[in-house]
């Protein structure tokens, strides 16, 4: 499954910010824009499945 992400770079601490727009509070970080990219993976996973069938209707 593919999501889309957004990316930043955190210029006043360094490293990458990555956020899930889909989820709300889905975010995650990194040193690099590859560890950022694989940590908002890990997120996600957590995020969907931290989800009971009675919150959130997700799209995917």
């Amino acid at each position: 499954m593919r999501f889309k992400i957004i990316l930043e770079e955190d210029e006043e601490v360094g490293g990458f910010i990555a956020s899930f727009p889909g989820l709300p509070g889905c975010f995650s970080q990194g040193d690099t824009v590859e560890e950022a990219i694989e940590n908002i993976k890990e997120a996600i996973q957590a995020c969907l499945e931290s989800l009971s069938e009675d919150e959130l209707h997700t799209p995917f």
